[in-house]
């Protein structure tokens, strides 16, 4: 059974259910690492639960929620290891995948319906990284990280 780590803030947390029951029904583990309710909280907190669980290799892949996904991407994106990607469409999350190996990517619950948000986790899910070419720049994105 794939395992996946799927977190939120309190402006995520419904359509992360909607995700949740659709990750379910495909027969994923779901490792829920919050928000647990619509009350206010700090994005980051989230971010960084589930990319530490992603880096570690604890699991594989995550996907992170908040009003546009920006500040969960730009939070997933301090931990070593995680390439997070906002991806707003079918062919960014494919894209993301084929090309950057995206490890982790955040949705924006203000930017995309439920049943458009669960077809663009599917494009992330079913793509495939490439290699070739795009080995090489996630080599020297890896580089560029250790150098901080």
């Amino acid at each position: 059974m794939k395992k996946i780590v799927i977190g939120s803030d309190h402006g995520g947390y419904a359509l992360k259910g909607a995700i949740i029951n659709h990750l379910k029904k495909k027969k994923y583990k779901v490792i829920d690492v919050g928000t647990y309710s619509e009350d206010r909280v700090d994005y980051p907190d989230f971010a960084e639960k589930a990319a530490r669980m992603v880096a570690s290799n604890e699991v594989k892949m995550g996907i992170l929620i908040c009003n546009t996904g920006i500040g969960m991407c730009i939070s997933a994106n301090k931990i070593k290891g995680i390439r997070a990607a906002n991806v707003h469409d079918i062919d960014t999350a494919k894209l993301s995948k084929e090309h950057n190996n995206a490890n982790i990517i955040t949705l924006g619950s203000v930017v995309l319906e439920p049943e458009e948000a669960i077809e663009v986790v599917e494009s992330w899910l079913n793509a495939k990284f490439v290699g070739g070419r795009h080995k090489r720049r996630i080599k020297k994105i890896s580089k560029l990280e250790n150098e901080n």
